[in-house]
Parts: C-alpha cells; structure tokens; sequence
C-alpha cells in the first residue's frame, strides 16, 4: 500500500511540528514547504485538514505560525492516517465504466481489505510522540535566502 503524497506531506508537517515544539521553534507554513521540499500550496492544504481535525493551531500575522495541539501530540498514526487518507479501496474493483469481470468471485477484495486493515492496526501502535519524542528529529532550519526567493 502506498499512502498519498497529502498524507506524506500531513505527516511530515506533523514530525516538523513536533521537532519545531521540542525546540520552542516558530514554525511556519513556508518553513515547513521549505523544509519538505514541497510547495507551500501543497503544505498549506495539509496544514489546512490538520486544523480541521484538531491537530494543528495556526496563527496568522507577524507573530503566527503553526504549533501542534494536545491531541495532535498524542495521535495514533493509524487514526491520523485514516483521516488523511480517507477510506479508500487498495484497488478499485468497480472501475467505474470498466469493472472487474473476476469481482462477482473474487476474494481479492476482501483479502486486500484485510490487509488494509491489519496496516492501519500497526499504525494504532505508534503515536507521533513515538516517532519524535527521542529528539532525534532536527528542527528545520531553512536559510534566509531560500524563504525570500
């Protein structure tokens, strides 16, 4: 299974967050897309969903910036996961205009969906404090020269 680039990058914002916490860092949207080189369109769109979910808070203006909240220290990753990812099909048997000829006695489906399953289960294990919480995570530090381009 391989996740999105969304949850990639919402996950990642998560692990920054966290070392940028540790560190009584400001951590910033364009620090973060900077960091993760991705574009800050895309991390925007991430922080976004954080915040939807109770993850993230976010301040704007001169003294903003992006700080993880109570329960965005705690997760579970496989509950983070499943927002972010949604719930999905491994594989998309119905095919919209071209399903599967095999799915009326296919048990691929329901293995699949099994094995789905048993990923996220594994991700309950773990919380974000886990994957941050020896400090061995580096802050982001992203060069002046690099933001103002």
């Amino acid at each position: 299974m391989q996740l999105t680039r969304f949850t990639d990058l919402g996950l990642r914002t998560m692990m920054l967050l966290a070392a940028g916490d540790a560190a009584e860092r400001r951590i910033t949207t364009r620090t973060i897309a900077v960091g993760a080189d991705a574009s800050e369109h895309h991390i925007a769109k991430a922080v976004a969903r954080l915040v939807d979910l109770g993850m993230v808070n976010a301040r704007r203006g001169r003294v903003g910036g992006l700080t993880l909240t109570d329960a965005g220290r705690t997760v579970s990753l496989g509950w983070l996961v499943r927002r972010l990812e949604g719930d999905a099909e491994v594989i998309d048997c119905d095919g919209g205009a071209n399903p599967c000829p095999l799915i009326a006695g296919c048990r691929l489906r329901r293995v699949l969906a099994e094995a789905k399953e048993a990923f996220y289960r594994e991700l309950d294990k773990h919380t974000l404090e886990d994957l941050a919480g020896s400090g061995l995570l580096p802050v982001v530090t992203v060069p002046l020269e690099r933001i103002t381009r």
